[in-house]
């Protein structure tokens, strides 16, 4: 992987979760950061170097819903990709309504997910 790989960063309290979400991106080229909260996220100095976010939508503390507000209050455009064993329509249209980029229902396809981070990317990119 080059210094020049993007950087999604994954946020997930379920840390074996987010480790497999995480070489499975790797393996296709992305750099990863995995934080176990919202709020370490927030806390971290490297919200500005990441082109994309996963994040669970159910987690102690603030949620992915939550993180994805709170940073587009912020004025962060980062896409944020939200997932969820939980995936009621009530949430899907929260998430939605929030600026997420997409919503995926655990256990997702892998395909699924390389799919959403590429386009995130892409968009990402053109604006």
């Amino acid at each position: 992987m080059s210094s020049s790989s993007p950087i999604v960063a994954i946020v997930d309290d379920d840390r074996p979760v987010a480790e497999a979400t995480g070489e499975l991106l790797e393996a296709h080229g992305y750099a990863i950061l995995i934080f176990t909260s919202a709020e370490e996220f927030l806390a971290s100095r490297c919200i500005d170097d990441v082109a994309c976010i996963v994040s669970d939508v159910r987690m102690p503390g603030m949620g992915g819903i939550e993180l994805q507000s709170n940073l587009t209050s912020a004025g962060c455009r980062t896409p944020i990709i939200l997932v969820t064993a939980f995936p009621e329509q009530e949430i899907r249209e929260r998430a939605f309504a929030a600026g997420a980029y997409a919503f995926l229902a655990k256990p997702f396809r892998e395909e699924h997910l390389t799919n959403y981070v590429a386009l995130a990317l892409q968009r990402s990119a053109e604006h």
